[in-house]
């Protein structure tokens, strides 16, 4: 049986050799920041313990809206996810959660778990947002731009805004100011 001294060292050689952000909180209990390009960062706890190792990411708060049309877009991911899953806390917010035997941890396969996480919350965040929180992110478009304010980190989402019938999006739209 693997100790929890075993698969700390593993934790922490592998995110070392890994180059990624961590904090070690206590023996076998690291908070990893695992960089992004749409999810910028996901934050990520490895919890060893003496009979499962645990990873635990958050992913989003709890949908504003189509709360259904996402947790069944999550339930559909679901299946083609290595290790972990989406899950649910009680007020809603998503999560990946992992759960596997000790014995199974080596470098390797923390870092499929990790590259999984990364995929996941990274590929999927701007489909969460946009199903989750459409009606949010139009209210968000149409003040900056009553304001002149920058459309850069909104510009994944200038399909979801709707111009009067032939008009195209604002001049500042298109310049991304």
């Amino acid at each position: 049986m693997t100790t929890v001294r075993e698969m700390d060292t593993l934790i922490a050689g592998a995110l070392d050799e890994r180059e990624l952000a961590y904090q070690r909180k206590a023996p076998g209990r690291f908070f990893v920041s695992l960089p992004g390009i749409k999810k910028l960062q996901t934050n990520c706890w490895l919890i060893a313990g003496r009979h499962s190792f645990v990873i635990e990411a958050f992913v989003c708060r709890k949908p504003d809206e189509a709360q259904a049309e996402v947790y069944g877009f999550l339930l559909r991911r679901n299946a083609k996810l290595y290790g972990v899953h989406y899950t649910i806390d009680k007020v809603g917010d998503i999560y990946l959660l992992g759960r596997i035997g000790p014995d199974l941890i080596t470098a390797d396969e923390l870092d499929r778990l990790l590259g999984q996480v990364l995929e996941a919350a990274d590929g999927d965040f701007n489909t969460l947002l946009e199903i989750g929180f459409a009606s949010s992110i139009k209210r968000e478009w149409d003040w900056r731009v009553s304001r002149g304010e920058s459309l850069a980190n909104l510009a994944a989402f200038r399909h979801l805004i709707t111009a009067p019938e032939g008009e195209g999006p604002s001049a500042s739209a298109e310049d991304g100011s």
